[in-house]
């Protein structure tokens, strides 16, 4: 965690005498703080240059974050205290002229800039995400954990998904399994979208009855350590029909095809340009409407983004999805998605499991 901050300090030191970082995710990868980013509430943590890193918190956090935070001084904020005049008092006294941040919502600005009249702030959240992108040997510890953990979540769904079950009883079968075995929580709200709804990428979890035919797609991701996987697969409720073992096997064949192509060196939007390429010829690049992935990490949707516009370079340590899909509306859709470690020759699957339509 020392590291990360003085790796922080040297990328802004000589543009800037101070840092401070709003976003909470941010927050627990500087801290090693464990524990959900939307818990913090308000909170900020203050870097300067040249002196210790002080986490500003409301009493409600301040013994937790005091316990187990690293590297920086906790400092609470009393009832009564001004949460923004505390922490301009403090660069004030530091003398700090101009400040750097990551993000921040338009009410915060205003506030900070209130009382901070004679410090400059200036948005560089590049900064953060230049070090956030690569993962070191720690994160990737537990992303593959978190990666093992959703792919015993899948195993769940392909051994339970039968005519009869509701959606979110599905869900709950595979969220219990990977509590069990070790999850700290769901990298998101899972989707387990059925039928007609399967056509809809993001189409969640609610009370449908699966019915044999349906087809079903399931995307999860189980959390540990703060850390995330993400996983999909498309399963039929039943025997297959024809028509569904094609779209199946275009969509499998373009995200191998654009697993092959990740690697150390390559521009972000060739992989997606290798699947999308398949899935036109097919003759159906109309029904692939999203990016072919994204990264992935503290957050579910990081940097590199792997998509036609991307201006990203893969780089060794880079953990993103390779995700395809086609969805027809008023039939369903199909999206095969892993979680994938970028390294120098060739990418590495951290999630592994099915890649059968479910036949029962």
């Amino acid at each position: 965690m020392k590291n990360r901050v003085e790796a922080l300090k040297k990328t802004f030191q000589k543009e800037f005498d101070g840092y401070l970082i709003t976003n909470p995710f941010n927050m627990l990868y500087f801290t090693e703080l464990l524990g959900a980013a939307d818990s913090l509430g308000t909170a900020v943590m203050l870097i300067p240059s040249k002196d210790e890193s002080i986490f500003y918190v409301y009493g409600v956090n301040y013994e937790w974050i005091k316990a187990e935070a690293k590297n920086c001084r906790v400092e609470l904020v009393k009832r009564g205290e001004k949460f923004f005049k505390k922490i301009a008092e403090q660069i004030r006294s530091q003398k700090l002229k101009k400040i750097g941040f990551d993000a921040m919502s338009l009410q915060m600005h205003q506030k900070f800039s209130k009382v901070l009249r004679n410090t400059k702030l200036e948005a560089k959240s590049e900064y953060i995400w230049n070090l956030r992108r690569v993962k070191d040997e720690d994160e990737l510890k537990k992303i593959r954990k978190a990666a093992e953990l959703t792919v015993e979540g899948m195993q769940t769904a392909y051994n339970t998904i039968r005519t009869g079950l509701r959606e979110y009883e599905v869900a709950a079968e595979i969220e219990y399994t990977m509590r069990t075995h070790g999850s700290y929580g769901t990298a998101f709200e899972s989707i387990i979208a059925s039928g007609v709804r399967s056509a809809y990428p993001h189409g969640g979890c609610g009370n449908r009855k699966l019915k044999n035919g349906d087809v079903v797609v399931v995307d999860i991701g189980a959390a540990y350590k703060n850390y995330r996987g993400d996983m999909t697969r498309t399963f039929v409720v039943g025997k297959p029909s024809a028509k569904q073992e094609k779209i199946y096997t275009i969509v499998k064949t373009a995200q191998e095809k654009a697993f092959q192509k990740i690697r150390d060196g390559v521009k972000a939007a060739e992989p997606d340009a290798v699947a999308r390429s398949i899935i036109d010829r097919a003759g159906y690049g109309e029904y692939f409407v999203h990016g072919l992935g994204h990264g992935i990490g503290l957050e579910v949707h990081e940097q590199p983004v792997l998509n036609s516009t991307s201006k990203d370079v893969l780089k060794t340590g880079n953990v993103v999805t390779d995700e395809p899909g086609i969805y027809i509306v008023g039939f369903g859709g199909f999206r095969i998605e892993d979680t994938v470690l970028v390294n120098k020759d060739k990418a590495e699957r951290l999630t592994k499991g099915q890649y059968v339509l479910k036949k029962s």
